[in-house]
């Protein structure tokens, strides 16, 4: 399935935009992807694994609540992240 990263991020992933991931949940495919691109897991889930204040993560224009969300192999996962700022 094709994950999209949001720029703020995109340092993790060599800054492609876009990347494939393979899981059967929202968890499953974040450890995947902190596989091949450590450390970007950690910018996203907090250490009792919720999804960070900051972070919103779409399954096909679903905000997903937490990580045992449910995928299906053609499904598109946007993470985006919350601007701040003064």
């Amino acid at each position: 399935m094709t994950v999209y990263i949001p720029t703020p991020l995109r340092s993790y992933t060599h800054q492609k935009g876009e990347v494939d991931a393979q899981g059967t949940t929202l968890g499953e495919i974040l450890v995947a992807l902190d596989r091949r691109y450590p450390g970007l897991r950690f910018r996203i889930i907090t250490e009792q694994d919720t999804i960070r204040e900051h972070i919103r993560i779409f399954v096909n224009e679903e905000q997903a609540r937490d990580l045992s969300a449910s995928l299906r192999p053609d499904d598109q996962i946007h993470i985006l992240c919350a601007l701040s700022g003064g």
